[in-house]
């Protein structure tokens, strides 16, 4: 039974998880089902959109490769005004809502705004990308310790990131958005100690039919890619793990 007031405005924030529509979540399906409005983000699969009622309204505001569909403040404007004409909004977003998903910036939104929010967790493409390669992100032997670090800053450039704290923790380093990017990540983690001979690997579009793996090096993995560049969202996995996955000798593996 919802927490909610029958017609009462309100809004969702819903993981969809990396792509692959098995991966959503129960509570994610419920609460798409429920929508009077869908927000999506870029790349949602069409038979997650489809669990929606038929006469939900269906809007478009995802972002890709610098071109936006919709602005993030007219994004959060709309969920608000949508939920205060009495809607239930469901903002549908790839990956986690709150792993660089720009999720506490909609909440902030809605909560000055006096809006019911709630919010669904999703599969993070790192944990995804993790599952594919059979890599585990932690491991007592090789990495006690997991970072999640952005590739791609608001001003499209990498972010001033604590490279010599990264470099230095002994852990896995997951890097969002990384594969135009890694260049100059590769750089600041070699200039900060860590190994060039560091495993790592790019995956791109993770959990869809089209997933490609490129392994490498921190070193080598950047000259891989400007060879053979990512089209698909890309996720570099760095560290000592990446030498436990099951196909690295492949250096290029498109997912069965």
């Amino acid at each position: 039974m919802s927490a909610f007031p029958p017609n009462s405005g309100r809004a969702t924030l819903v993981g969809a998880g990396p792509g692959n529509p098995d991966l959503l979540t129960l509570r994610a399906v419920k609460a798409i089902q429920s929508a009077d409005a869908v927000l999506y983000d870029a790349l949602i699969d069409p038979e997650i959109l489809d669990l929606a009622p038929p006469a939900a309204r269906r809007i478009d505001v995802g972002k890709r490769c610098g071109r936006h569909a919709m602005k993030q403040t007219a994004i959060n404007a709309l969920i608000v005004k949508l939920a205060q004409a009495g809607k239930h909004v469901v903002r549908l977003k790839g990956g986690d809502p709150f792993v660089f998903g720009r999720g506490g910036e909609e909440l902030d939104t809605l909560r000055a705004a006096g809006v019911p929010v709630t919010v669904v967790p999703g599969v993070t493409s790192a944990c995804a990308a993790a599952a594919s390669l059979q890599v585990p992100l932690t491991h007592r032997d090789v990495a006690r310790s997991l970072h999640f670090v952005t590739g791609h800053g608001s001003d499209g450039t990498v972010p001033a990131h604590d490279w010599k704290a990264l470099a230095n923790a002994g852990g896995t380093i997951a890097a969002y958005m990384a594969g135009r990017t890694l260049p100059t990540i590769s750089a600041q983690l070699i200039a900060a100690g860590l190994s060039a001979a560091t495993p790592a690997v790019l995956v791109e579009n993770a959990s869809r039919p089209d997933e490609r793996h490129r392994f490498g090096t921190l070193g080598s993995l950047p000259a891989l890619l400007a060879e053979d560049p990512p089209v698909g969202p890309a996720l570099v996995l760095i560290g000592q793990v990446v030498a436990l996955a099951d196909d690295v000798n492949q250096p290029v593996r498109l997912a069965a």
